[in-house]
């Protein structure tokens, strides 16, 4: 077994909830440059999911988005041509209302990162884009992203499974839909000019990840951007994901600790363990997955509930299993093996500031939502570059890697709903993640508490104890 750790955290003690402080402020343009059909908004909206699940601001502005409410959705591929001065015009124009809406978002929303995401395929057009941001607004830095590819594969995936999908061929024939967007792409490449002005911050991505060339990255923010970039891949695979299996603590109505598994959570274990013997069988969705990709692997936390949930799964998994002390269930420090009725009698003040902002919240001598995240962030750069895996973790952990695959704001992250005993079947496509729930029938407690209505630290014990689920 590995016991993989990732990068040390620092644990801030007893700082009260105050919102988590960046030292870094820089402000990113992150201009997306490419060919139709290269992965651009792909690569976009990966980025900006990414950066705005560790905390940084960020936002996606579309230009094509902009054309089809302004121009309508269906415009002939002629409308495209470098030949077309009205249509250049009207896409110029275009690209300027869109500049303004993006800085007006700099300013009004504290924003850190904007992905300024449209072809921006001619020296001409990226020297306009840089001239009207630097006017608009000193201080944001400029960053080229390039997503170049050769592949006729992937070129042919990303046409028919993701172009053909827009608004602007709907209701159209496939075959003519497919002619009208090659023929967009022949009209783009006649005006081509690839990123080569050195004295610019760029980086190029060639062939879906086969090759990483970058230039001239500065700050904190370019750096992590790229390291991100570095370890995104865009093959097929699931993502298996589950808590452990139900705890005696579960069961007590106690948060945190290192208990084992009561009796049902070991019928769950071995009700894992042979359904996901099934599933990764040839012709199941993982087998047909592990097909493209390899195996499953198997990662869990360093837990005893994890570790006894896991146990009859590692004959199935492909390779060494990994314990990761970053997949461990969120330090609730001095509240750790209390019930919610003796948080409450104890700490009350604390049990009521955590439901005012649960996100922000940090246990005295423990973490926060925040605190997890930050941990988490060498997972998801693992996840990143895995195929098909296995997680066996936390409720709380479980939540921010679903916030994450689901693009979902931090302060809904602490109470998304994650039962025991139910697989989660993350399957990532081209601009999201579909999620299946695969309940095993293993009856047990549920531990999910909604916020309740009172937060005031004044409120009643009975208020404050109104959304705790039921136990023994």
């Amino acid at each position: 077994m590995a016991d993989n750790a990732g990068p040390e955290y620092v644990r801030r003690v007893e700082d009260g909830p105050e919102a988590p402080k960046r030292a870094d402020k820089a402000k990113v343009c992150v201009v997306m440059v490419g060919l139709p059909a290269r992965g651009k908004t792909f690569i976009a909206r990966r980025l900006t999911r990414y950066l705005n699940w560790i905390g940084v601001v960020a936002k996606i502005f579309n230009v094509g988005e902009y054309r089809r409410s302004t121009l309508g959705a269906r415009q002939p591929a002629s409308f495209f041509s470098p030949d077309n001065g009205a249509g250049l015009q009207q896409r110029r124009e275009l690209a300027e209302t869109v500049i303004t809406d993006m800085m007006a978002w700099f300013r009004e929303a504290d924003g850190q990162v904007a992905v300024f995401d449209a072809t921006n395929s001619t020296r001409e057009r990226r020297t306009f884009v840089s001239a009207k941001v630097a006017a608009a607004a000193g201080g944001v830095q400029m960053l080229f992203v390039e997503s170049l590819c050769e592949n006729p594969d992937i070129l042919q995936s990303n046409i028919e499974e993701v172009k053909l999908r827009m608004p602007d061929y709907q209701g159209m024939d496939r075959e003519a839909a497919i002619d009208d967007f090659k023929a967009r792409i022949a009209h783009y490449e006649r005006a081509y000019q690839p990123l080569d002005d050195d004295s610019q911050s760029y980086i190029k991505l060639k062939d879906a990840g086969r090759q990483f060339v970058m230039n001239r990255l500065s700050g904190y923010l370019q750096s992590r951007m790229a390291f991100f970039l570095i370890n995104l891949h865009t093959a097929p695979r699931v993502i298996y994901l589950s808590r452990h299996g139900e705890s005696e603590y579960n069961v007590l109505g106690r948060i945190g600790g290192d208990p084992p598994l009561s009796e049902r959570g070991r019928r769950y274990a071995a009700a894992l363990a042979a359904w996901m013997r099934e599933e990764t069988a040839v012709g199941g969705k993982g087998g047909e997955g592990g097909k493209q990709g390899g195996g499953v692997k198997l990662w869990t936390s360093t837990l005893l509930r994890t570790r006894e949930t896991g146990a009859g799964l590692e004959g199935l998994a492909e390779g060494e299993v990994l314990r990761w002390r970053a997949l461990d269930e969120i330090d609730a420090g001095i509240c750790e093996g209390l019930t919610y009725e003796e948080i409450q009698e104890q700490y009350p003040q604390e049990f009521a500031l955590r439901d005012q902002d649960k996100y922000k919240y940090r246990y005295p001598r423990g973490e926060s939502y925040y605190d997890v995240v930050q941990r988490l962030e060498p997972v998801i750069m693992e996840l990143e570059r895995q195929n098909n895996l296995m997680l066996v973790c936390h409720q709380a952990v479980a939540r921010c890697l679903l916030a994450y695959f689901q693009d979902l704001p931090a302060n809904e992250m602490p109470y998304i709903k994650v039962p025991l005993h139910t697989v989660l079947r993350l399957t990532p496509v081209a601009y999201g993640c579909r999620i299946e729930a695969i309940p095993l029938n293993v009856e047990c407690v549920d531990t999910h508490r909604d916020r309740p209505a009172n937060v005031a630290t004044t409120r009643e014990p009975a208020e404050a104890l109104a959304t705790v689920p039921a136990h023994d």
